[in-house]
C-alpha cells in the first residue's frame, strides 16, 4: 500500500475544524479551547490545538492508504522504545487503554474515509545548524544512540530501503500513475532502471535495521537547556545505518569528508559502523531523488500542493528531473 498513488482527488477534504477538535477530545478525554492552527506538512495533515488547561497538542492525520495500521503502529513502537531508552524523541500520547493510534471515520456521503490519527505533546525548538566540530560530533552521537535502539528488533511492517523495494517500487508507482510526461517517460525509466540494476550488488550483504529514514537537519531541533530532539519518524524504515548520516551532510560525500569523519566519530561512541557503507551514499541519494518524485506524485492533486508547486508535472519539470537523475547516475 505504501507505493499506491491512487486517484483520490482531495483525500483530506473532510477534515474540517469541528472534526479535528472532536477527534482529540474523544481520543484523549480532554477538553480543548477551540483554537486550531495548521502545521507544515505535505503528505499528512498536522494541526496544533490547545487544551482548556493550557496543555498544547499536535494532532496528526495520516494520509489514507499510504501506510497500513500495522506499519504506523511499528513507528509508534519505535518511538516508545527510544523514549524509554532516553533517546530524545516525542512519542505519541496514549489513551486510557494504552493505545496511541486511532481511526477516525468520516461519512462523506459515499463509502466514507478512515483517517489513522495520533496525538503528540507539542515540543518546540529551533533548527540545529552544525557550525563547529562539537556540533557534528553531537549529531553523530544522537544518530548512534537512536540506532542502538533500532537494532534491537525488526519492523517487517515498514519498507525496506534497497534498490528493488524502495527504488523499483517508487518507479513502478510513477509509471503506473501516468504522472511522467510522455515525452520524458522512456528516458526517465531507462535511466532509473539502469541505475537500479547497477547498484543492486552494492546492497547485498549490507546490514539493515530500523532507522529514521528522513534524518535531515530539519528534523532535528535544538531545545534550550535540553539539547537535541529528533522529530518526524513518518518515513521510518529498515535500511543501512548510513542513510541517517549522509542526509546530514552539507554537500556530496567528496566535499564533506571532514563532516562525515566527525559524524562517524560521534556515532561510534554508541554503535559500530563499517566505512564500507559510505560507498552507498551516492546510490542512496539517487534512490531518494526517485522517492521524492513519487512522494510528490501522491499528493499532486491536493489544492495545497498545487499552490506550492504549480509547475509540477509539466514538460519542463520532467526535462529537468531527467537531467538531474542522469547527472546523479554518473556518480554511482
Amino acid at each position: 500500500m505504501y507505493y499506491t498513488i491512487g486517484d483520490m482527488m482531495q483525500p483530506f477534504d473532510a477534515l474540517e475544524p469541528r472534526l479535528i477538535i472532536t477527534a482529540v477530545e474523544s481520543c484523549l478525554g480532554v477538553r480543548l479551547d477551540g483554537s486550531i492552527y495548521p502545521c507544515a506538512s505535505y503528505v499528512n495533515r498536522v494541526y496544533g490545538v490547545n487544551g482548556d488547561s493550557g496543555a498544547e497538542y499536535i494532532v496528526k492525520f495520516y494520509r489514507p492508504d499510504r501506510w497500513s495500521f500495522e506499519a504506523i503502529a511499528a513507528e509508534h513502537a519505535f518511538l516508545r522504545e527510544l523514549s524509554d531508552a532516553e533517546v530524545p524523541v516525542v512519542p505519541p500520547l496514549e489513551d486510557e487503554d494504552g493505545d496511541t493510534l486511532f481511526e477516525i471515520e468520516v461519512d462523506d456521503g459515499e463509502e466514507g474515509t478512515v483517517y489513522p490519527c495520533a496525538i503528540f505533546p507539542k515540543r518546540g525548538g529551533r533548527t540545529f545548524d552544525a557550525e563547529d566540530d562539537d556540533h557534528w560530533l553531537r549529531l553523530g552521537a544522537l544518530v548512534g544512540r537512536m540506532h542502538g535502539v533500532g537494532a534491537q528488533r525488526d519492523a517487517p511492517e515498514r519498507i525496506l530501503l534497497d534498490p528493488s523495494e524502495w527504488g523499483g517500487g517508487n518507479l513502478d508507482a510513477l509509471v503506473a500513475d501516468g504522472s511522467i510526461h510522455e515525452e520524458c517517460r522512456n528516458e526517465f525509466v531507462e535511466i532509473v532502471e539502469d541505475a537500479l540494476q547497477e547498484m543492486e550488488t552494492r546492497f547485498q550483504g549490507v546490514p539493515v535495521q530500523r532507522i529514521h529514514g528522513d534524518c535531515h537537519r530539519g528534523n532535528i531541533l535544538d531545545r534550550r537547556d535540553e539539547g537535541l530532539l529528533l522529530i518526524d519518524f513518518d518515513d521510518m524504515m529498515r535500511g543501512p545505518a548510513v542513510q541517517d548520516l549522509w542526509l546530514l551532510l552539507p554537500d556530496h560525500r567528496d566535499q564533506s569528508q571532514r563532516e562525515l569523519t566527525l559524524l562517524l566519530d560521534g556515532y561510534r561512541q554508541f554503535r559500530p559502523l563499517h566505512e564500507e557503507q559510505f560507498e552507498l551514499i551516492e546510490a542512496l541519494r539517487f534512490l531518494r531523488m526517485v522517492h521524492y518524485l513519487a512522494w510528490q506524485a501522491r499528493q499532486r492533486r491536493d489544492q495545497h500542493f498545487q499552490r506550492q508547486f504549480p509547475d509540477w508535472g509539466s514538460r519542463s519539470f520532467w526535462i529537468k528531473e531527467v537531467e538531474d537523475l542522469r547527472d546523479q547516475a554518473r556518480l554511482l
